[in-house]
């Protein structure tokens, strides 16, 4: 099986001077749920090349068995150094796709031609879509075939509150969970910071950075049903 993950190249904070990116624990767990399971994964960012990371993700409190893998797997990371550029992917070429969270998403992915047309090619060949923690953004330009992508479907993503936890409610371009319901989507969430994953047909989303691993499992079941 052949996975595409799409990362941001968006590295800017809104107005605060800090940084931002894709979350690594969002990016570690899954290429590994993907790659244990016998993925062929391609990884690819609007820009291409190194996407940037963001800095609060690469601190200790935020590290998992993922992450130290990945630290370890100089593959991997010359792999994440070099992603493909997004406008170049044929969407033909694989069978799903996964898309880590991070702010990041928030300001580049979510009105992003090269994504729009890729997912709704996806959509179209009725293949599996992934997506983490910020980067449901995705979806809020995508259409189906009655209209916006994730109208009457069961979505989530990061959370007004945990958006508040993170102190960052003002900060970003707008909150996710709000979006998803003015699109249509039948918005749900667990408790926050905890694993809480929805399948709604092809669609998989995940709230939060804890929901990474079990959205990519969701995904290798969608996979190996087909």
């Amino acid at each position: 099986m052949k996975v595409l993950m799409v990362l941001t190249s968006h590295d800017k904070l809104g107005d605060t001077g800090k940084k931002t990116g894709f979350w690594l624990e969002e990016f570690a767990a899954p290429y590994y749920v993907l790659k244990d399971a016998g993925a062929d994964i391609t990884l690819a960012s609007p820009a291409g090349g190194q996407p940037p990371l963001d800095p609060k993700s690469d601190e200790p409190d935020a590290q998992t068995a993922a992450t130290e893998r990945f630290r370890e797997d100089n593959e991997a990371r010359l792999q994440l150094a070099e992603t493909h550029r997004l406008a170049g992917i044929d969407p033909q070429d694989y069978d799903a796709v996964f898309y880590p969270g991070g702010h990041g998403p928030l300001w580049d992915l979510y009105d992003d031609a090269d994504s729009i047309r890729l997912l709704e090619q996806f959509v179209a060949a009725r293949k599996p879509i992934a997506a983490v923690c910020h980067a449901p953004a995705v979806l809020l330009n995508v259409r189906g075939e009655a209209g916006p992508l994730v109208k009457g479907k069961k979505v989530t993503g990061f959370a007004n509150s945990e958006e508040q936890g993170v102190g960052l409610t003002e900060v970003v371009p707008y909150l996710l969970e709000d979006r998803l319901k003015e699109k249509g989507g039948v918005y749900s969430k667990g408790e926050d910071w905890s694993s809480y994953v929805l399948v709604d047909g092809k669609l998989i989303t995940g709230q939060n950075p804890a929901s990474s691993e079990e959205a990519a499992r969701e995904l290798v079941k969608l996979l190996s049903e087909v």
